[in-house]
């Protein structure tokens, strides 16, 4: 039973922590606010804030080390059948549901990113870091491609740049509406975009490669008939 009171506490003082910071940062502006204010009016002490979060910075992301680690197991349990760009697809999906679940936090945020410069570069290092998480998983699955790296890492970007430009809109709005529709219809478009090109596959390798016929004959056949076979099935005779 008291591991069961630590666990239950553990959460409540971190969910205590973020609300106070957020409070101050509303209230005082983010460059003025220090962590022993924060700790204060949480009533905690600072040992406490650096045990959930590293930096002054990481009490304003706190939910993107969950959402990375979800986005990783997902797309590790992925299937060898599964299509590569619908599994990266989805695994995007988690992070716009993570924003979704606390629309007026995800709001202050955005609004708080785009008055402190600072939180803007850490904001673009945690993007970086989904791309990346995407990237790593197509790299794997296009490996045996001539233009995989290239390949994964343009997709990896695409499928980033339509979640964010989804996100930013919902966001812009104040987080009205539904924006894991408004998700859906960026990420149609980059399936639209990058689905059923030449290659794609398991025997494409990633080269433009050549048209290859089989023809199945008797020996005895004459090389003129075969070739005329040949051309048949090329559409050329």
């Amino acid at each position: 039973m008291g591991t069961a009171s630590t666990n239950s506490t553990k959460p409540a003082m971190r969910d205590s922590l973020i609300a106070a910071a957020f409070q101050l940062f509303l209230e005082r502006g983010y460059e003025q606010t220090t962590v022993d204010d924060i700790v204060t009016l949480a009533g905690v002490g600072r040992r406490s804030f650096f045990r959930y979060f590293p930096s002054k910075e990481d009490v304003v992301f706190p939910d993107h080390e969950q959402s990375l680690a979800d986005m990783t197991e997902f797309l590790a349990a992925s299937a060898d059948t599964d299509d590569p760009l619908v599994r990266i697809c989805d695994a995007t999906r988690l992070v716009m549901r993570m924003y979704a679940e606390n629309p007026t936090f995800s709001v202050q945020r955005y609004r708080l990113t785009r008055e402190v410069a600072g939180l803007r570069t850490y904001e673009l290092s945690v993007v970086w870091r989904y791309e990346k998480t995407l990237g790593d998983y197509l790299r794997t699955r296009w490996a045996d491609r001539r233009d995989g790296t290239l390949r994964a890492n343009v997709v990896a970007a695409s499928v980033v740049a339509a979640h964010n430009h989804a996100l930013r809109h919902w966001l812009r709005s104040g987080g009205e509406g539904d924006p894991l529709a408004e998700v859906d219809r960026a990420l149609d478009l980059v399936r639209a975009t990058w689905s059923g090109e030449p290659g794609d596959g398991a025997g494409g390798a990633g080269e433009d490669a050549e048209d290859v016929v089989v023809v199945i004959t008797k020996r005895s056949t004459p090389m003129w008939r075969v070739v005329r076979e040949v051309e048949s099935s090329l559409g050329e005779g």
